[in-house]
């Protein structure tokens, strides 16, 4: 594990600015408003902030079964005995759980990806949870895989390298359909239009 010992010869106004700049969308600019935001305010707010920021590596953990973030070794999910068991919805990223959560429209188990198949970046199928997707499917009774990747060219290639491996298993296979545009993150998309992806599903 990485651990951060700041350089007392450097501007800690600097230092923060750079840090904050690591953030996926925060460019240089914004994250020095951020930080003289933060400065101009009670100290209490900027420890407060680093408190909760310094908990992550200890206090959330990855779901032994569904790999989403937890703070329990099974995630109040995976423990919800009123799921159901027999149709696990895969997803690439934990907060594309919360989004399909936020629907009500589904109330079976999840499998994070961990991303999507991109060659061009190196990513292939053993870079993601695909092994553990499939050991599942040996341990559980699953009739349905629900694929809910993105909707963009990684996505696609996802989805049927998934379909390509699981169908001869005899499971059906699935896909979130319309409702949401081509090229829009699951993240991102509206609780309306995942919503209507998820109850307009298609075979794969």
């Amino acid at each position: 594990m990485l651990t951060y010992f700041p350089d007392e010869t450097m501007d800690p106004v600097q230092t923060a600015v750079a840090q904050l700049g690591r953030f996926p969308g925060i460019g240089r600019k914004t994250a020095n408003r951020m930080i003289y935001w933060l400065i101009q305010q009670d100290p209490e707010i900027a420890l407060t902030i680093g408190a909760a920021l310094c908990d992550l590596p200890t206090k959330i953990k990855k779901c032994s079964r569904c790999y989403t973030v937890s703070t329990e070794e099974t995630c109040s999910i995976c423990s919800d005995a009123k799921r159901s068991d027999n149709i696990i919805c895969v997803v690439e990223r934990p907060q594309d759980i919360e989004k399909i959560e936020a629907t009500n429209g589904f109330k079976g188990s999840y499998h994070v990806l961990g991303g999507s198949l991109s060659p061009l970046e190196g990513i292939g199928p053993e870079n993601l949870r695909i092994t553990e997707l499939l050991k599942r499917l040996k341990n559980e009774e699953v009739s349905e895989i629900l694929i809910a990747v993105d909707p963009d060219t990684e996505g696609d290639a996802t989805a049927m390298y998934l379909a390509h491996i699981i169908k001869p298993i005899d499971i059906k296979v699935t896909r979130i359909a319309h409702g949401i545009a081509v090229g829009t993150e699951i993240e991102y998309a509206s609780s309306n239009a995942l919503l209507l992806a998820l109850e307009n599903r298609r075979e794969l």
